[in-house]
């Protein structure tokens, strides 16, 4: 099957809502250190370039979370794959996510990490779509809100590919190869 990618946000506009949040997150942290939590892979281009923009003190780790596979869809089914290094216990815990779609992944995640004694944890996330919300969770810090299509590019992917695009694509598939 054959795909296209079309541009959804540009470069630009991703790169400066990022500054935005970057800023909001400097105000609210002011005097602290924060600890960012990046959910791998997707988030590692958002966790970047967020961290380049807040001018608190910023400390990191990495977590590997799998919902997906090869699907376009999430299965419902949450596996850790890559647990922190290091204790998050009374630390302010920023967890920065590539995307929140139906709510069951992070809210695992969060209720994981929770039960481990952080001072504070909230939730950073790029993209956000809304309407594809099956578990509720509380999203702190919101790059867009997006509607309910496949995204790729800053991160997402699809089938491992996309993640490099500068930019956020949709995922349009050929109708000739599916008739």
């Amino acid at each position: 099957m054959a795909e296209h990618v079309r541009v959804l946000l540009s470069e630009k506009e991703v790169d400066d809502r990022i500054q935005a949040i970057g800023d909001q997150i400097s105000r609210d942290y002011q005097g602290k250190q924060v600890h960012l939590v990046c959910v791998l892979k997707g988030g590692s281009f958002f966790l970047c370039e967020l961290a380049k923009r807040i001018t608190v003190p910023v400390s990191l780790d990495f977590m590997s979370v799998s919902s997906y596979g090869k699907d376009t869809k999430s299965s419902g089914v949450v596996k850790i794959v890559k647990d922190l290094d290091e204790s998050i216990k009374d630390k302010d815990v920023l967890v920065v996510e590539d995307i929140v779609d139906s709510g069951r992944t992070l809210s695992y995640l969060l209720e994981m990490l929770n039960d481990r004694g952080p001072a504070s944890l909230k939730l950073c996330t790029l993209l956000d779509k809304p309407e594809r919300r099956v578990v509720e969770v509380q999203v702190d810090y919101t790059g867009f809100e997006i509607p309910d299509e496949f995204v790729v590019g800053y991160g997402l992917d699809y089938d491992q590919r996309y993640r490099n695009l500068p930019y956020i694509g949709v995922v349009e598939f050929d109708q000739k190869e599916q008739e």
